[in-house]
């Protein structure tokens, strides 16, 4: 897997990001640890997140991709994961 430096970070990053906005809904979280585990033997280390996923988001789901991921992680070499983040605001209507 090719890999970047990400802007004047210091941080270096896959080339290929991976989505987990499926994590917790369409994607159970045995199935979502063994995606991410194969991504990272590839030597993907970018991982997408955000606290409104799953999508589409749901009261019940809020948050649950987090959840997925976090505890994925925890059993991980913490300095070779990268987690891209965002926060949504409140919705119109």
């Amino acid at each position: 897997m090719k890999k970047r430096r990400l802007g004047k970070s210091g941080l270096v990053v896959s080339e290929i990001c991976m989505g987990t906005m499926t994590f917790g809904d369409q994607t159970d979280e045995s199935m979502a640890h063994l995606i991410m585990d194969t991504a990272l033997d590839h030597g993907v280390n970018f991982f997408d997140i955000a606290e409104m996923y799953p999508v589409p988001p749901k009261a019940e789901t809020f948050g649950v991709t987090e959840e997925i991921v976090g505890r994925w992680a925890k059993g991980k070499p913490r300095e070779s994961i990268i987690l891209a983040t965002k926060i949504t605001g409140a919705g119109h209507g």
